[in-house]
């Protein structure tokens, strides 16, 4: 009985990986990991006044309930933006819009 030859074996972590490099589909799961972390950087009293929140050119657009919170969140900016991009371990974002 002749035994039919393997073809490349690779893991199922490199497979999907690849998947997501062929299909450019990388940064779109970074960015879903990066929102998700939003409560987790920012703290949930300010997630609670998180309307909405999307990614769009490279920027962090929030929507805001509060204009107390959102003049806050202004000067916390630029750590905010350092503690997003190290959530996912890549410079994904390069502003924070905040309305």
């Amino acid at each position: 009985m002749k035994k039919i030859p393997r073809v490349r074996e690779i893991t199922l972590k490199d497979a999907i990986t690849q998947l997501l490099r062929t299909y450019q589909l990388e940064d779109k799961l970074i960015e879903h990991r990066l929102i998700a972390n939003w409560e987790v950087v920012v703290g949930t009293m300010i997630s609670r006044h998180t309307k909405d929140i999307w990614i769009k050119d490279g920027k962090l657009f929030v929507k805001l309930d509060s204009a107390t919170i959102r003049q806050e969140l202004t000067y916390h900016r630029s750590k905010m933006l350092e503690l997003l991009n190290e959530s996912v371990g890549k410079n994904l974002i390069t502003d924070i819009v905040l309305r």
